[in-house]
């Protein structure tokens, strides 16, 4: 990025934790009063990040590990190569020198070429250091999932600005943005895996590269990979990843102007959100910004049900586990707007099937099965805790059933739902999702991360109920909603 930035480098990941660690305690700390609720939020929030840095580093060891076998052996194949050549094309034979060491040298090659003792080594502490870096992820994970299910027990919510103005929030916001864009566009694709492999989800999606934004990622793949064949996927990606950032960003500001009465409350969730490690590294992931995105749009449209059910289409369609959302939702528009909702939800869904037409009929069956995730669940070929020689894939049958559990309860409790539920009941389901994920549940942080930010900052909306906040359209005219929520003959 030093082309469009002079000299700049990207930050190492642990350096950016402990720069963004220290800056969020600085601005949204309550120094004068040490003990609220404000601060453990905070330190919730911070708890993610040593887990997140030991799957990093664990990765990155694997990584490292791979790259070294990879080129001793086209080392090796080299060598072999060019003593074929010396021999058959220019008729030399090894010296007597040579003759006598290349016994020696076969043995150690062979020696290393079957055990690499010291990049195996390597690899195993990669390993062990990214399941504990797991374990210690869906800890955090698990500690702010307790923390949004009391949330509606916490009636009284004093308003407690970040340490910052809004202008310096708005100025500290605009340049973390700035940022992390300018990394999404400078990032060199890397083409995603595919298929059943990677569980349920959108195939189009999956179709478009990841766009890694940390300073090592490069360096990892050996070896190199091709040139794409197809740039405009490149920059179709860039693009949506600018956009869906941009949309959890505008959208949380939003929030907190519309629904909050308060700008600065909903510019400081979304500086917040900008600031954590967890942003930085995976600003360029789709699979995680973009059905983000939809699910901050979703609260955002929270007054208008046949828009709200079509962003939360969107976000079920693309990755599919927004789908346990489908109680909550239901249920606190069940008075007032449910068949807007669902007439929201499925066109939204239609539009998603109808673009899997492009790839023609042969495939449509599988795809569909994809995308609703209509399989037994799977046991093997997973990531993170649930990979082969960690916990046992047994475990996670009860941890899906507890999901699901907790997925239809919020239909029936709270019995009364308003926007603070509404917001803390989708963060919490989308925690849960996390525990069962077999693919490195725990780093999809962005399906939770903007709504339980915003939880955390939100004023008393107990008023905030369906029946006062939806308009009803009925057949002899409209009935409009007025600020107060109170309802207005139009």
């Amino acid at each position: 990025m030093s082309h469009l930035l002079l000299y700049y480098q990207r930050p190492e990941p642990a350096t950016w934790v402990f720069l963004s660690s220290f800056l969020m305690v600085s601005v949204y700390f309550v120094f004068h009063r040490f003990f609220c609720i404000r601060n453990l939020d905070v330190l919730l929030l911070l708890s993610l990040s040593p887990g997140l840095m030991m799957v990093y580093e664990g990765r990155r060891m694997q990584s490292g590990a791979t790259e070294s076998v990879s080129q001793q052996r086209l080392a090796d194949e080299a060598g072999g190569s060019e003593r074929w050549y010396a021999v058959v094309f220019q008729g030399r034979t090894p010296s007597a020198g040579a003759a006598s060491e290349q016994p020696a040298e076969r043995g150690e090659d062979d020696q290393v070429q079957g055990g690499y003792p010291a990049e195996i080594s390597r690899r195993a502490e990669g390993e062990r250091l990214e399941f504990y870096g797991f374990i210690a992820l869906l800890t955090a994970c698990a500690l702010l999932l307790i923390r949004m299910l009391v949330d509606p027990a916490l009636v009284r919510r004093p308003l407690l600005d970040p340490n910052l103005s809004i202008g310096g929030l708005t100025f500290i916001g605009g340049a973390l943005f700035l940022f992390l864009m300018a990394n999404v566009i400078t990032s060199t694709p890397e083409q995603n895996a595919t298929g059943p492999r990677l569980g349920p989800g959108y195939p189009l999606l999956g179709m478009l590269p990841e766009l890694p934004t940390t300073p090592d990622k490069e360096s990892q793949v050996w070896p190199p990979v091709a040139p794409s064949q197809s740039p405009w996927l490149s920059n179709l990606a860039r693009a949506l990843a600018i956009v869906s950032n941009f949309l959890i960003v505008a959208g949380m500001v939003c929030v907190g102007y519309w629904h909050f009465a308060n700008i600065r409350t909903g510019v400081g969730c979304a500086v917040m959100y900008l600031m954590l490690p967890y942003t930085a590294q995976m600003t360029g992931n789709l699979e995680h910004t973009v059905p983000a995105a939809f699910l901050v749009l979703s609260v955002l449209a929270y007054r208008l049900p046949m828009l709200a059910g079509a962003m939360l289409g969107m976000a079920a369609g693309l990755v599919y586990y927004p789908i346990f959302l489908l109680p909550l939702w239901f249920s606190f528009y069940w008075y007032r707007g449910v068949s807007r909702f669902s007439i929201g939800l499925a066109s939204s869904i239609l539009v998603l099937i109808g673009l899997l037409f492009l790839q023609g009929w042969d495939a449509l069956d599988e795809h569909l099965r994809q995308m609703f995730g209509l399989w037994l669940p799977r046991m093997e070929g997973l990531e993170g805790i649930w990979a082969d020689g960690r916990i046992p894939t047994d475990f996670r049958l009860p941890v899906l059933v507890g999901c699901i559990l907790l997925s239809a309860s919020y239909a029936f409790w709270p019995g009364r739902k308003n926007l603070g539920t509404l917001m803390s009941g989708t963060a919490a389901i989308m925690l849960a999702v996390q525990f069962w994920h077999g693919y490195g549940g725990g780093l999809y942080m962005a399906w939770f991360l903007p709504l339980t930010i915003t939880t955390m900052f939100r004023p008393n909306l107990d008023d905030r109920i369906a029946q006062n906040v939806v308009r009803n359209i009925r057949r002899n005219g409209r009935t409009a909603v007025s600020a107060n929520g109170t309802a207005a003959a139009a």
